[in-house]
């Protein structure tokens, strides 16, 4: 409690950054209504973000709105390390875990626009250790795989996309679960000497959850699609990533592992527990364990997740989903056809309940507003974190958002309150 009073101090002294600046691909927007948002309502984001630090939930944040091409909100709040009150800067770099994943998924869209393979060919053609894979049939009282059998279809490279392969994360507790972590299989993010081809090949010896494309199930997909790029592109998944996307795109601050120069800007690791509150992660506190809460800052800089790996600013990751709602192409670099985007964003996993997401090629996808129950469009794409970052993409809307903050485990529900404080400001 008397950490939470202190943050709450903190914070009404700390001047925010409010400045609209005009950065590239971002022409400056005017109070008025070029992007088509009500200016006033606009601005009650700050107090929402504001009250969440405050409260101590989370120690701050960068949030980004665009419209129409033209920037309408771009805020830095709180601190970006508590201890030191080093305010929160709109450049600061946060990890994106999962937000990794529509890199990869864009990333393989390039090569599959080379011709080099097919959505539908299977894994195996490219990588064969995934040629015989087996699924999981009986569990044991400990929770050992005691029985598989023969998996009776491939996985296909368009099951990587949508987690349909039947291949799940070590964190994830199913029937598998116990497989993974006694096989020392990662969840994505570590500052051990190893690297990803060696990880896929492990992962090839472990049993599916369920048959390829009969399931959903949230897992390591990308993190092999990743290796799937570094196979048929023929360099590691962080040169093609900056060579194929970053640089094309100008995101100069978007990287596997930072810098030295760079590294004074990574926005510090928090946990939410009980009633300490906020503490420093010590990277263990949560399902996902981190081995080095500074990551991606440190020693093993060897394992390029395609899963969860990248770390970048909120303004290089707008650049990105910029060019995705311009139909794959940004200031003239064109990173994909417009039947590509079309194509990812379209669903392929139909949803069930409150399980299974409708999902594209690398996106959960809005199809029925009314079903999700909260402000959006039909046709929106979007996908988030596991540190509490997320972004989205509106077509409908010619709209894309960012946020950006690092905490886990959290019980915050910032993300889905900064949604419903950008729709809410649409004239």
């Amino acid at each position: 409690m008397e950490k939470k009073m202190r943050i709450a101090t903190l914070v009404t002294a700390l001047l925010l950054l409010t400045a609209n600046t005009a950065w590239a691909q971002f022409a400056e927007s005017d109070p008025l209504d070029s992007t088509g948002f009500v200016q006033e309502r606009l601005g009650k984001i700050d107090a929402v973000i504001n009250a969440e630090i405050a409260s101590g939930k989370i120690p701050g944040a960068v949030a980004l709105v665009a419209r129409n091409g033209k920037l309408a909100y771009f805020k830095s709040f709180g601190f970006a390390d508590i201890d030191t009150q080093t305010p929160m800067q709109k450049d600061n770099i946060f990890r994106l875990a999962s937000m990794t994943k529509a890199i990869t998924s864009v990333g393989a869209m390039i090569l599959y626009e080379r011709g080099l393979f097919q959505l539908n060919d299977p894994v195996s053609k490219y990588i064969p250790e995934f040629a015989d894979m087996r699924v999981v049939s009986e569990v044991d009282a400990n929770g050992d795989v005691s029985a598989t059998v023969p998996a009776t279809k491939q996985i296909k490279i368009i099951d990587l996309f949508t987690h349909s392969s039947g291949i799940s994360y070590p964190f994830a507790s199913n029937s598998v679960q116990k497989s993974y972590v006694d096989a020392g299989v990662i969840d994505g993010m570590t500052s051990r000497d190893i690297t990803l081809a060696a990880q896929m090949k492990l992962l090839a010896t472990q049993p599916l959850l369920f048959e390829p494309g009969s399931g959903y199930v949230y897992g390591l997909g990308l993190d092999l699609l990743g290796y799937l790029i570094e196979v048929i592109g023929g360099k590691p998944l962080d040169q093609f990533f900056t060579e194929e996307i970053f640089t094309p795109l100008n995101m100069q601050d978007s990287y596997f592992y930072l810098p030295k120069a760079k590294s004074d800007r990574l926005v510090t690791l928090y946990a939410e527990v009980g009633e300490e509150g906020l503490t420093v992660s010590r990277g263990y506190e949560s399902n996902i364990i981190l081995d080095n809460p500074r990551y991606p800052a440190g020693d093993g800089q060897s394992y390029f997740s395609g899963g969860a790996g990248v770390s970048s600013t909120a303004y290089d990751y707008a650049r990105f989903v910029q060019m995705l709602l311009n139909n794959g192409e940004l200031d003239g670099s064109r990173i994909l056809s417009r039947k590509s985007v079309e194509l990812m964003q379209s669903p392929r996993i139909d949803s069930d309940g409150d399980q299974i997401p409708d999902f594209g090629l690398g996106f959960e996808v809005i199809v029925d507003p009314a079903k999700v129950g909260e402000l959006g469009s039909i046709g929106t794409y979007s996908w988030s974190g596991a540190y509490l970052t997320s972004y989205w993409i509106d077509p409908s809307e010619n709209l894309i958002a960012v946020f950006m903050s690092q905490v886990r485990p959290s019980q915050s529900d910032i993300r889905a309150k900064f949604n419903t404080m950008v729709y809410q400001a649409l004239e």
